[in-house]
């Protein structure tokens, strides 16, 4: 990841340089291939509308760190676009005490009323996923979803039983598990799921990463994807057409919901909004080699 940003001319180590003329985003974690997609995004606008984007790690997913407002004071860029749960009302308070206007874009949890934020259609997302699968002729579908106190987590979660209980179909105890959206807690949990006397034949994973967890279990033993076992993912990250097979995910437009939340803090840093703005892009299903009608079918 290093690398890459160092390509693209980035830096986040480099951040308490005094600038004014950029927009900072601020994630907990840098991952490769999402958080390039949120950097594209947030890229497209500044750089057309002359301005330079500043990264910066800092914090868990709920919130960045006390240091990292004591940064961001000192830098006063244009606006911040935060990749977080929430922001701490202190911290709100002292942005708009500088006139720093800030978004979160793809909220893990509920952001307060004032805060302005950008996600996408989580629920949705996850029906027509688990829709899909039934369609297939998927009776026995597991679910691998993200931390459980994340509300894109829970989200993802009742979508999928929305549409198992639209069909009439039983959600067996054990096949409702939540991860960390990571490649070893898919894995993991697959793992568990493929081991058990009662494993399912199409898992859908809250992650692609998670997927791509699910896809090596099932490798381990085996057991043929999508001939014996058909898995979804979700985000569609650009690795996501190249594996073998090809996977099966909701397409979350993650550099598009970048590009609005980097266009909402440059309206804000011209004139005060008349409402708090909370936008859902919509998802959509993209189907690849992943999926198939079940065997007994």
């Amino acid at each position: 990841m290093e690398a890459l940003l160092e390509q693209r001319g980035y830096n986040r180590r480099n951040t308490g340089q005094a600038r004014t003329q950029l927009i900072e985003v601020v994630f907990h974690e840098l991952q490769a291939s999402w958080s390039m997609e949120i950097i594209r995004g947030v890229e497209d606008v500044a750089a057309a509308n002359g301005l330079s984007v500043v990264l910066t790690e800092s914090g868990d997913r709920h919130s960045p760190g006390p240091e990292w407002v004591e940064g961001v004071l000192r830098r006063r860029p244009v606006g911040v676009v935060l990749v977080f749960s929430d922001l701490p009302p202190q911290y709100r308070t002292m942005l708009k005490s500088r006139a720093i206007p800030f978004v979160i874009v793809d909220p893990a949890g509920d952001p307060s009323p004032d805060v302005p934020s950008i996600g996408s259609a989580n629920w949705s997302g996850s029906l027509s996923a688990i829709r899909h699968l039934i369609e297939l002729g998927h009776t026995r579908i597991a679910t691998i979803s993200g931390p459980e106190d994340m509300m894109c987590s829970l989200a993802r979660v009742d979508g999928y039983r929305s549409a198992m209980n639209k069909a009439g179909l039983r959600i067996e105890q054990g096949w409702v598990r939540f991860g960390d959206f990571q490649v070893e807690g898919g894995h993991r949990i697959a793992s568990e799921l493929l081991d058990s006397d009662n494993p399912p034949t199409a898992i859908f994973a809250g992650s692609d990463l998670q997927a791509l967890g699910v896809l090596e279990a099932a490798r381990e033993r085996r057991i043929r994807v999508p001939e014996d076992l058909s898995v979804v993912g979700y985000d569609d990250i650009p690795l996501a057409r190249w594996v073998s097979p090809g996977l099966t995910t909701v397409h979350q437009p993650l550099k598009q919901m970048a590009v609005e939340a980097a266009k909402l803090v440059l309206q804000m840093s011209k004139a005060p909004l008349a409402t708090i703005p909370r936008m859902d892009l919509a998802t959509s299903l993209v189907v690849r080699a992943s999926t198939a009608p079940p065997a007994a079918a």
